[in-house]
């Protein structure tokens, strides 16, 4: 059953109110979270709506008066087959990113960070093409910094992307016959506006190099906005359907959608294949969270449960407002300070904020990190220097330097005594002069006489002949 909650009723209707703090503390007690947010989050950032009579679509349309286009063919692939529409979509592509780079995340950006930072995101996918995340410190699927070179160029570092663009990212560029990306500067961002897309820099290096060798020459393509368009598919789809398939393994407690209407197809069938899980999972207590203006369709009853009615960035500060007087330990940061500061006043040692669970093997990022201090020259750790501990047997090196304290020079330095060869005879061969002793016995005792002398024959001499030697055993018919 779909239950609404009224963000502008929580300062008059306590029981609005006190749904929207439990609410709140599920939120806080979850450790799996997947965000879906839409361009409902961005309105407070300072970008101008381009779908009203004053937005920059009527701007770019005073400029193009031939054109016949709607708002939404300027996101349709199908511009391309048009010089006209073309021009259109990228002096309009030119306006939007000057307005963007002008924007600054909302405190709606900023949850997602916290999320993050506190451990609980497992991650964020976004339908916006502003790159606003990343501002706030999330590595998105167009960073630079998760982007493998090499052999695997062109692909993704999948277990470090936050935030997954699913519309890609204005803030780059792409060229329409190679595939390579770069980023969008200022130079191509001017011929945008002019309605003239600027050349491949990759390109145009393959064919100046064959005229050089005099080759044929190649053809150069052009650059394009990294965007997704309708009808088109997604350059690191692959990437993206790795990292759904893995999230979906990872079994989330909790889905946050945010600022979007649920009407693209694409963003539908995610929702709903994360919601399935989230409501499967061990727990029993996960929850799917729309917050929106408006309300769901009604073929979303039974897959989301709370319908928050109102802005995103009221909902998400009253939000963090009651983690921290629900759960003050989760905002606990350790402190060092030093004795000069303190005096003699000693200092409190605060607990570290809790954080998911981290698999192992899994690469561990630091709670909290945005709000430690960075470290002055006081509370730097000071590192002394340990004594080198000894090496082991096998690998000391022991110098003789003189010939008391070295056997093998000791050894050459001694005087040998040599034995004359007349006395050495043949040490091993010739035999000792010792008396011989014949032992005679019966044939019918010869037997056991033989196996007594092979275990013991000293015992059969008597003791005052030890010393000879026995040298046969001689059997009497």
């Amino acid at each position: 059953m779909l239950v609404t909650l009224d963000t502008d009723l929580s300062s008059t209707d306590i029981s609005t109110r006190r749904a929207l703090t439990s609410l709140s503390l599920t939120v806080s007690k979850s450790k799996r979270i997947v965000v879906v947010t839409g361009a409902g989050i961005s309105c407070s950032c300072g970008i101008p709506d381009f779908r009203s009579s004053d937005g920059l679509y009527a701007l770019v349309k005073a400029k193009y008066p031939d054109a016949v286009m709607k708002g939404r063919d300027l996101f349709d692939a199908a511009l391309f087959r048009d010089p006209t529409s073309t021009a259109l979509f990228y002096t309009f592509m030119a306006e939007l990113k000057t307005s963007i780079d002008l924007a600054t995340p909302s405190p709606t950006h900023y949850f997602i960070k916290t999320l993050d930072t506190k451990g609980k995101l497992l991650r964020s996918y976004t339908q916006n093409i502003d790159g606003l995340e990343e501002r706030t410190g999330l590595a998105c699927s167009s960073s630079e910094s998760v982007a493998n070179t090499g052999k695997a160029k062109g692909k993704l570092k999948t277990k470090e992307v936050r935030n997954v663009q699913l519309h890609g990212d204005i803030h780059r560029v792409r060229c329409l016959m190679c595939a390579a990306n770069f980023k969008c500067t200022s130079e191509y961002l001017e011929a945008f506006r002019e309605g003239n897309p600027p050349d491949c820099p990759e390109c145009k290096t393959r064919s100046e190099e064959r005229i050089a060798r005099s080759a044929r020459a190649l053809k150069v393509g052009t650059l394009r906005p990294s965007i997704v368009l309708y009808d088109e598919p997604h350059p690191l789809g692959d990437d993206i359907g790795t990292i759904q398939t893995a999230d979906l393994a990872k079994k989330p407690d909790m889905l946050i959608i945010m600022g979007t209407s649920l009407k693209v197809h694409g963003i539908k069938k995610l929702v709903k294949e994360f919601a399935r899980v989230v409501h499967d999972h061990k727990s029993g207590a996960g929850k799917v969270i729309f917050v929106n203006k408006t309300a769901p369709a009604s073929d979303w009853d039974g897959i989301i449960d709370y319908h928050v009615a109102g802005e995103t960035d009221a909902w998400t500060t009253k939000l963090i407002d009651d983690w921290k007087k629900s759960r003050p330990q989760d905002w606990e940061v350790q402190q060092t300070l030093c004795s000069e500061t303190l005096g003699d006043k000693g200092f409190k040692v605060t607990k570290q904020p809790t954080a998911g669970k981290i698999k192992k093997g899994g690469k561990k990022r630091s709670p909290n990190a945005e709000n430690i201090p960075p470290q002055s020259a006081c509370t730097r750790p000071t590192t002394t220097s340990l004594p080198t501990p000894p090496l082991s047997p096998s690998k000391r090196k022991v110098q003789h330097e003189d010939t008391d304290c070295s056997p093998s020079k000791k050894r050459d330095t001694m005087p040998r005594s040599v034995m004359p060869g007349s006395e050495r005879g043949m040490l091993f061969t010739k035999p000792m002069n010792r008396p011989v002793i014949e032992i005679v016995v019966d044939s019918c005792k010869a037997k056991k006489t033989r196996a007594a002398l092979k275990a013991a024959p000293a015992a059969l001499i008597p003791a005052d002949e030890n010393t000879a030697t026995l040298t046969s055993l001689v059997v009497e018919a």
